[in-house]
């Protein structure tokens, strides 16, 4: 099975911003997608793709590990993080291709089913604490059980660290209040705080009982983790940012967080793979990222849906796209994604609706003072 093609493209998902969609094709006629996650950099990302074409073009599609191998280490410097994205998204497409000319679903290549469904959580709008609070009850009669909040300053784009993190305390006594128990509750920082402050809002929130805290920290420096590890009790997540086995290794040798955010859309599966048997040796469980398009929850669903150590998965967009860009056969219920047999990740794209590649813009946070914050 030969690669005929190789092309980024992109197509409407659930929000505003179209999904980056690596397309590769065979001789066969078979036609493998698979995302790719580095948003506010898509050109970047075609001329990543248009360089490795060389190395696709006419390769056997079914030596998955081997095409992951030279495109990592094709050039003198590591492909990490934004070329690393680029790959995760070819790779994640050779693992359609192979389920479907296989007529075998991606979890079944896996090693099958290890649960029914995979429990997921939902993201809680900014606003007002009554107001986020009445949503939260609406999701929570809906069968949810997992809700997501993040670290919001009520004056954004202006973003005090020391504002936000109040807010968000107060906010979560009142979710806690207003939902009791049953509900689990995630705090998602976003890297926005530096050290004393993340402290300070674990430290706060540990009486509350989050299910963990994301992104407590920048992942730069990934060592900064383990002075906040000393200082609190509050379950730590952390990964959407990482792409390697090499970087999540630093965070799992020092038993520095208990939930690993593998996003398969900077990843892509076989490295995916070799991070999360790494967690489950380290007794960290997964939580997949999983913030962008249907084919990166399709992936997430069935990757999931073989992994022993999941814990949940991020599902903060539609499973196929409202404007009939993909049609997807993963289910989703109220917390929960169901993985079918379809062959392959079960998901298609219709490519005559892709549109042009524009560069897309990260919102930008900025203190009281004008200095730049992450967002």
């Amino acid at each position: 099975m030969r690669i005929h093609a190789a092309d980024l493209v992109a197509l409407p998902a659930a929000d505003d911003w179209p999904a980056m969609v690596v397309v590769v094709r065979t001789e066969e006629g078979l036609t493998g997608l698979g995302e790719v996650g580095m948003r506010g950099r898509e050109q970047a990302a075609a001329g990543l793709v248009e360089d490795l074409q060389s190395l696709l073009i006419g390769a056997d599609a079914t030596r998955i590990e081997q095409l992951w191998q030279l495109a990592y280490r094709a050039v003198f410097f590591p492909s990490d993080r934004h070329q690393a994205a680029v790959l995760g998204g070819i790779d994640t497409a050779l693992w359609d291709l192979r389920g479907q000319a296989l007529a075998v679903p991606v979890h079944a290549l896996l090693g099958g089913r290890t649960r029914d469904y995979v429990p997921s959580y939902a993201h809680l709008p900014k606003g007002r604490p009554n107001e986020v609070l009445a949503r939260a009850v609406e999701l929570a009669s809906q069968g949810w059980r997992h809700l997501r909040i993040g670290v919001w300053d009520p004056r954004e784009p202006e973003f005090e660290p020391r504002r936000a993190l109040r807010a968000t305390v107060d906010l979560l006594r009142e979710l806690r209040a207003g939902l009791g128990d049953e509900v689990e509750l995630i705090i998602d920082v976003h890297t926005r705080l530096d050290l004393a402050e993340a402290v300070q809002l674990c430290r706060e929130v540990e009486p509350l009982r989050p299910f963990f805290v994301e992104d407590p920290l920048r992942s730069e420096h990934l060592a900064a983790y383990s002075s906040l590890r000393r200082r609190t009790g509050v379950p730590l997540a952390a990964g959407e940012q990482l792409c390697t086995k090499w970087e999540f290794r630093q965070l799992l040798d020092n038993n520095l967080i208990d939930h690993a955010r593998i996003d398969l859309a900077h990843t892509g599966i076989t490295e995916g793979r070799k991070i999360a048997a790494l967690c489950e040796a380290h007794h960290v469980q997964l939580a997949l990222h999983n913030s962008l398009g249907p084919v990166c929850t399709a992936a997430s669903t069935h990757f999931s849906t073989s992994a022993s150590n999941v814990s949940i998965q991020e599902q903060a967009q539609r499973v196929a796209s409202p404007l009939g860009a993909f049609t997807s056969t993963v289910v989703a219920g109220p917390g929960t994604l169901t993985a079918s047999d379809a062959p392959g990740l079960g998901i298609t794209a219709d490519l005559s609706l892709a549109v042009a590649l524009e560069t897309g813009q990260i919102p930008q946070l900025r203190r009281r003072d004008g200095s730049v914050t992450n967002w």
